[in-house]
């Protein structure tokens, strides 16, 4: 039996919803303490991320008057998982991530939220919201994406080879088999010395101290089938046409110092995008929000400023 979790905070209430094809998801809302909230904001985390993570973002957002929404991506957290062995990082097609989050707004958000509603997504979280925001126009104010997964790093191995496994691995019937040089471990354990995340070692002990508390949270590495699914979804952001159908105001905070997703697709995708406007955080690594006090202090001035700005609606 899967064990439940605890995230601090009175204010915080956890629930849980089916979608069509029977996957149970987690979900929080996170309440401010003024009784007339000056709008609302759903908050998307990354692969292997999960709620416990972002208490602090939550927080900070709460200070600033707004109610926060998250949820755990299926396959990942405390929703259900898509294979026996938890550990592995599965998804079929990202149309079940863009599905669960329209799910979300249907059956959490809208019921619940003050308006106006924002997004702040990152890495992973950043590319579904992008899919989301074309497939569903109306209703958002504005989105905020941080490190937005538009592209793998696949260094030190070459993109051709990495693509070239992946279409060897889904043609021999292995999509459920972990991806080579994708480690079936947690990720949690490993050094604060070197990585590829934060240089922030509080921070960075975060999932790692919360998976001791719940190992349930615990995820490892992708298998064939989520990487395939991943190029193919990249690829459909791509296509001609697709950033430009995106008309709701975003902002793009990009991490000059990360090693994980690509720098140069946010750059390229954010030009094509009719309202967004480019952060560079030059000393920042992949994961904004958990990082140095200042360089978060970097990213909340402009996060700030952008929901702050008065913005014609198109």
């Amino acid at each position: 039996m899967m064990r439940p979790s605890r995230i601090d905070g009175a204010n915080v209430r956890i629930g849980y919803f089916t979608t069509a094809d029977g996957t149970t998801i987690r979900n929080a809302l996170w309440s401010p303490e003024s009784k007339n909230p000056r709008g609302s904001v759903v908050l998307l985390g990354g692969r292997k991320e999960f709620l416990e993570k972002y208490t602090e973002t939550a927080a900070d957002l709460n200070q600033r008057g707004f109610a926060v929404f998250g949820f755990d991506w299926r396959g990942q957290g405390l929703s259900s998982r898509m294979l026996p062995d938890r550990l592995k990082g599965f998804v079929r097609n990202y149309d079940d991530y863009v599905q669960d989050l329209e799910d979300f707004f249907q059956k959490v958000v809208q019921p619940k939220a003050v308006r106006p509603i924002y997004l702040l997504a990152h890495s992973m979280g950043g590319h579904v919201a992008l899919r989301y925001l074309h497939r569903q126009p109306a209703g958002i104010e504005k989105a905020v994406l941080v490190a937005p997964m538009l592209d793998i790093n696949t260094k030190p191995f070459p993109r051709w080879l990495v693509k070239g496994l992946v279409w060897l691995g889904q043609h021999i019937g292995s999509e459920e088999a972990l991806v080579p040089g994708s480690d079936k471990r947690t990720n949690f354990d490993r050094p604060f010395e070197g990585n590829a995340l934060t240089a922030d070692p509080r921070r960075f002990a975060v999932e790692k101290n919360a998976v001791a508390q719940n190992p349930d949270l615990a995820l490892g590495g992708v298998t064939f089938a989520w990487l395939t699914a991943t190029f193919a979804s990249i690829a459909h952001i791509r296509r001609p046409g697709f950033l430009e159908g995106v008309r709701a105001p975003v902002l793009m905070v990009v991490a000059g110092a990360d090693r994980v997703v690509s720098v140069a697709a946010q750059k390229s995708a954010c030009r094509r995008l009719p309202n967004g406007r480019l952060l560079i955080i030059s000393d920042a690594r992949h994961e904004i929000l958990m990082e140095t006090d200042a360089i978060r202090t970097q990213f909340w001035e402009a996060f700030d400023a952008f929901i702050a700005k008065q913005t014609a609606h198109p």
